[in-house]
């Protein structure tokens, strides 16, 4: 079975920063993209940044130049850098993993359980 456990989140003040993990486990033998989604209350569920295994960044306008999404194919990591944090991105934090090849799985789409990140002075 594939898992995503993510970590890092918490309470920061406006512009400060955050880091947040996320760990893939499994028989994983690749993911083609992992990468950060949130949910604010009321609001649906957005992406956040994203990368693929070669490195190519995906990112919403609205974090551009503030955060920074990175990974770690050989560890099956991903890890989000987050600053100048504002009100605004306070919501859970869902780790995504994309196009997941491994026993039990060709293809699959895995999400983590959410770590919530609030931005509040």
């Amino acid at each position: 079975q594939v898992q995503l456990v993510e970590s890092g989140g918490g309470l920061v003040q406006p512009g400060g920063s955050l880091r947040l993990s996320c760990a893939a486990s499994g028989s994983i033998f690749s993911i083609n993209t992992m990468g950060w989604y949130r949910q604010a209350p009321g609001l649906e569920r957005e992406l956040v940044a994203r990368a693929t295994r070669g490195g190519t960044t995906d990112y919403t306008d609205s974090v551009k130049g503030r955060f920074t999404v990175s990974r770690d194919n050989a560890k099956n990591t991903v890890t989000l850098e987050m600053n100048s944090l504002k009100p605004e991105d306070t919501a859970v934090y869902y780790c995504n993993a994309a196009g997941v090849r491994g026993l039990g799985t060709y293809g699959g789409n895995y999400w983590g359980k959410g770590t919530l990140v609030t931005v509040s002075a």
